[in-house]
């Protein structure tokens, strides 16, 4: 079985920008896939179809014009060196689809693809796992660099912990995936089962399927024209759900999106059969465009949230921004803090929602800078007129500032670092103490391109964590013959940047 575990103003103002163009025009673009595979596990147990599910996407995918690379049974460097040569392959604007079969864990909130030479591990070895495997936000931001149009990432794994032993005490982790519900504008995650859930190969010792119940079904799902992607999840979801429960199984597969445009990857939506008077004609389709209106309820089951509003969190001076996204076309949006009290709207936008042609509903809310953690209930009017919700948010000060920060500086590498000839030279490093609350370390190297030496960096200041102390120096004197600096960043997650140069 795969085992996956429990796994300034302006630039808020971006985001909400970001999240209101609904109908950007489609672009041309080549659409490039990876798909992995591992079965030949050597110190966790082993898998049976994780191979056999990457060669059956990786046909489907060239089926849909997709340029594929498959790789099987990776190592770590081997699978380090694999998404060297993706990350080759993409080019801006480029559609681009992951996806992995094979055993996975979460540390601390975060996703970690296990390459086949994982060592074993047990209780308190969870950087042990971190070193040796892939973080799936990592795939994400290396897709974001190559300034990829679209990414479409899907886990085939199953929630049991790879590390457990008979006698001993397993690497911290319990049943159920860390959501990826943070995700970037234009990317996709589709897992193949639920918090809690185990993701079966089969349905019986007579069920001879080279596939797993989900790559089988998410395959041909793929395969059906006219379906945009939230589809064939919602579709791929349904099917998935019923086949488990017909053997007293609960398996849901969960998708969380951060999808402006609506993506079809075979084929384009139907048109309208015929135009009332009193309707504008219609736009010529697009094989990317607005997503379509919602005709029927959809009522998630109990419990289940997997398509409920999603948020982003982003600290400024005057507090924090919450951008709220909802796949359904909305009429109106509200929210409260905690359990109790009135829900406040959060108001309108001057603009129509091209899918309903009614006003857009503001989809942000301002918190204070001093706001504890807590869940945000969110609710919101479908296209139908029912109200959907509540739908929790946890809201974590510390963890969103964290998240936010990264993004920044992932997003603003080349800012890391500044030259300035002022009575000799000086490097200043300004920017990196300004989002100092997402770094463990910084390591420089003058003239070298081995960052070979800690840099100080003040204590995070959760109250103004944008602020530089009036007792920090953000600069370093430097010989006037230094040529460039080196660096490389440890974040407080543990995973490591690039390494960078900068040169005077």
């Amino acid at each position: 079985m795969r085992g996956w575990l429990s796994f300034g103003n302006a630039f808020a103002l971006g985001l909400t920008a970001i999240l209101l163009v609904f109908a950007a025009p489609a672009q041309a673009e080549k659409r490039v896939a990876l798909v992995i595979g591992n079965n030949d596990y050597k110190n966790v147990p082993k898998l049976q179809k994780a191979v056999n599910d990457a060669r059956t996407m990786g046909e489907v995918l060239r089926q849909l014009g997709f340029s594929v690379m498959i790789a099987e049974n990776q190592t770590r460097q081997a699978f380090s060196e694999t998404l060297l040569a993706f990350d080759k392959a993409v080019e801006p604007g480029d559609t681009t689809f992951f996806f992995y079969a094979g055993h996975g864990f979460e540390i601390a909130g975060q996703n970690f693809l296990l390459p086949t030479d994982v060592p074993a591990a047990t209780e308190g070895q969870e950087e042990l796992v971190r070193d040796a495997s892939i973080l799936a936000d990592r795939i994400i931001e290396r897709l974001q660099n190559k300034k990829a149009r679209t990414a479409i990432l899907v886990f085939d794994a199953c929630r049991n912990n790879p590390f457990e032993r008979v006698g001993t005490r397993a690497v911290a982790g319990g049943g159920g995936l860390a959501p990826m519900t943070q995700l970037p504008e234009g990317v996709v995650s589709v897992f193949s089962a639920g918090p809690r859930q185990t993701a079966l190969d089969r349905l019986s010792n007579d069920d001879n399927n080279p596939n797993s119940v989900f790559t089988r079904t998410f395959a041909k799902e793929l395969l059906q024209p006219g379906q945009n992607l939230v589809q064939v999840a919602q579709h791929t979801r349904r099917i998935v759900s019923e086949m488990a429960e017909r053997v007293s199984h609960k398996q849901i597969p969960v998708y969380f999106d951060q999808m402006v445009d609506d993506v079809f990857l075979n084929g384009m939506a139907k048109a309208p059969a015929e135009a009332t008077k009193d309707t504008k004609p219609a736009e010529p389709l697009q094989k990317v465009a607005a997503l379509p209106p919602v005709t029927v309820p959809r009522v998630p089951p109990s419990g289940d949230s997997v398509n409920a509003p999603i948020a982003m969190f982003s600290r400024h001076n005057g507090g924090w921004t919450v951008v709220f996204s909802i796949a359904d076309p909305a009429l109106g949006i509200s929210w409260r803090m905690g359990d109790a009290g009135e829900f406040r709207e959060t108001g309108f936008l001057d603009t129509l929602d091209p899918r309903t042609r009614k006003r857009m509903p503001n989809p942000s809310i301002e918190l204070a800078a001093d706001a504890t953690a807590a869940t945000i209930q969110v609710r919101y009017i479908d296209a139908s007129g029912e109200m959907q919700g509540p739908f929790p948010i946890r809201f974590d000060p510390e963890a969103a500032l964290i998240h936010d920060q990264r993004k920044i500086l992932d997003m603003t590498a080349t800012s890391w670092l500044s030259f300035r000839e002022f009575n000799g030279l000086l490097v200043y490093y300004t920017h990196l103490i300004s989002y100092r609350c997402a770094i463990r370390q910084v390591k420089i190297g003058i003239d070298t391109t081995v960052p070979d030496r800690v840099l100080n960096m003040p204590p995070c200041e959760m109250k103004d964590p944008s602020a530089i102390p009036y007792d920090v120096k953000p600069y370093l004197k430097l010989s006037p013959t230094n040529q460039f600096v080196s660096v490389e960043l440890t974040y407080r997650d543990g995973s490591v940047s690039e390494i960078k140069s900068f040169r005077r």
